[in-house]
């Protein structure tokens, strides 16, 4: 049976957010039927708080690969995996380097889960690009390079220059910041829309609050983390 829940709000697209930060999904993934509309009120509700209710219905293929996703194997390399891997990716990263800086090494770091690889030389900005779009997109790149001649999914973990621990301690500061501002003021904050690798962190900080809770909204590439107070 498909799953159903009833939001409120203040209006019709507050209840519909609501609803779709409970049920972590996009507009797409469900049906929505307004149940009561904030345009029909009496004369008598008229000092009575606004109240908009929304039912929302998560459509079957939606839980379908809701579960899929839940139930996906944990990727698990053989030794013989992780040698070809590395193998692939020394070949690429050999021949990219002649279109580097002339000091730029790379580390390659074998595990069963994925591989690790790291660019290191003071001049490679651009590869990371506005806030590591450019890393991101390059690290993609890596995964296809490594899965050549492997029937396993191969997982690359890409750092350049240590972006991405660097990145790691803003988002976490940002955080903190952000939650702080939601307990003062009372007030929900939006942040800018992120990479998924990003918003867990944000996620992984700020669990452990017991004032502010955190949920992800919108579409790729534009989806966004929310930092409320707890209910």
């Amino acid at each position: 049976m498909a799953k159903t829940i009833i939001s409120e709000g203040r209006t019709t697209n507050e209840a519909i957010e609501k609803g779709l930060k409970e049920l972590n999904v996009s507009r797409k993934m469900v049906d929505i039927k307004v149940l009561e509309n904030e345009d029909k009120r009496s004369f008598f509700s008229i000092l009575a708080p606004r109240v908009v209710k929304v039912e929302m219905t998560l459509k079957e293929d939606t839980e379908e690969k809701t579960h899929e996703v839940k139930t996906k194997k944990e990727i698990v390399l053989t030794d013989k995996e992780q040698e070809k891997a590395s193998e692939n990716l020394e070949k690429f990263l050999e021949e990219l380097k002649k279109e580097l800086p002339e000091d730029t090494t790379y580390n390659i770091k074998k595990e069963k889960n994925a591989i690790y690889v790291d660019l290191n030389s003071p001049n490679l900005g651009f590869l990371i690009g506005f806030r590591g779009e450019t890393l991101y997109a390059m690290q993609n790149i890596l995964t296809a390079v490594a899965g050549k001649g492997i029937d396993n999914r191969v997982r690359v973990i890409l750092d350049i220059e240590g972006y991405k621990a660097k990145r790691e301690k803003t988002l976490e500061d940002l955080a903190e910041k952000v939650a702080k501002t939601v307990i003062r003021t009372r007030k929900s904050v939006k942040l800018e829309p992120m990479q998924a690798y990003e918003r867990k962190i944000i996620h992984t900080k700020l669990q452990g609050n017991d004032k502010v809770e955190t949920n992800s909204i919108g579409e790729e590439p534009y989806r966004r983390i929310v930092i409320s107070l707890k209910k």
